[in-house]
């Protein structure tokens, strides 16, 4: 796999004292930043000196080891504020040009099993990989159509938390079977909405905490360190009328636990 650093170098980036930074967090979300343009803004206030630096690396946590390339920024100058009994350092940052090729589009693979978010940069640089370029730069767009659902949870999360209008319509509309995929073991796990409940509202569920409840999941959850709910993937399987009976419905999960295994070797109890 060819490194992040080459690539740079092939645009003509070439860096100074640097760090990278490993954005995560789940209110206010990087990433959530990052869609509505305003990610600069978001890693210029920091609790702590943590740029002490020439330029910054940014990197947005997607799941597992993937990481979303948002760019590298000049450090300007930083300013201690205070307000009451809030102090922060905010810093000017200056966007590096001529990375639209590479910003919110190259996916970086980088394996983080600390905690540490600001790094020095000479120490990891060789370790961020190119995993995948995407054709277009990452967004949470419209509704695709319910056979083409494929929402990671960080994604899934800023649906539910915009009220996006055509997501929520769609899926406010329907009852079914859906599936969570962990991305990290490759397990599933089977659910489904019916009597009158919608695919919206399973969903925003898990929005809210990571497992709905589900006992599994919760459970999992629990034992993980870190969002690893992140790693959560959700699809449809079956889509079916609000009216669809629910004797119906729990018929066609019973065939999707069965034909995915999610009860001998997923999320499923029973």
């Amino acid at each position: 796999m060819i490194k992040l650093i080459d690539l740079l170098k092939i645009a003509g980036i070439y860096l100074n004292s640097y760090k990278i930074h490993c954005a995560s967090g789940r209110e206010d979300s990087p990433l959530e930043a990052f869609f509505e343009g305003r990610f600069k803004a978001w890693q210029e206030r920091q609790n702590q000196q943590n740029f002490k630096c020439d330029e910054i690396i940014s990197l947005i946590h997607l799941q597992e080891d993937k990481w979303l390339f948002a760019g590298i920024y000049q450090v300007l100058g930083v300013k201690h504020r205070k307000e009451e009994d809030n102090n922060w350092f905010e810093y000017g940052t200056k966007e590096m040009p001529g990375l639209d090729h590479l910003v919110g589009r190259a996916v970086i693979q980088f394996r983080k099993d600390f905690i540490a978010s600001h790094l020095i940069g000479t120490k990891y640089i060789d370790k961020l990989l190119i995993s995948e370029i995407r054709e277009k730069r990452m967004q949470v767009s419209d509704f695709p159509g319910y056979n083409a659902v494929n929402l990671p949870y960080p994604l899934l999360r800023i649906v539910v938390r915009k009220n996006m209008p055509q997501w929520k319509a769609a899926l406010s509309d329907v009852s079914g079977v859906y599936l969570v995929t962990d991305t990290h073991t490759g397990k599933h796990f089977v659910g489904s909405a019916s009597g009158g409940d919608t695919i919206w509202h399973k969903w925003v569920s898990f929005a809210i905490n990571g497992h709905a409840d589900v006992k599994s999941l919760r459970q999992l959850l629990s034992r993980e360190v870190g969002d690893y709910q992140n790693n959560f993937q959700f699809s449809l399987l079956e889509v079916c009328d609000l009216n669809t009976s629910k004797t119906y419905i729990e018929y066609r999960e019973a065939y999707w636990k069965a034909a995915l295994c999610s009860i001998a070797h997923g999320y499923n109890d029973k």
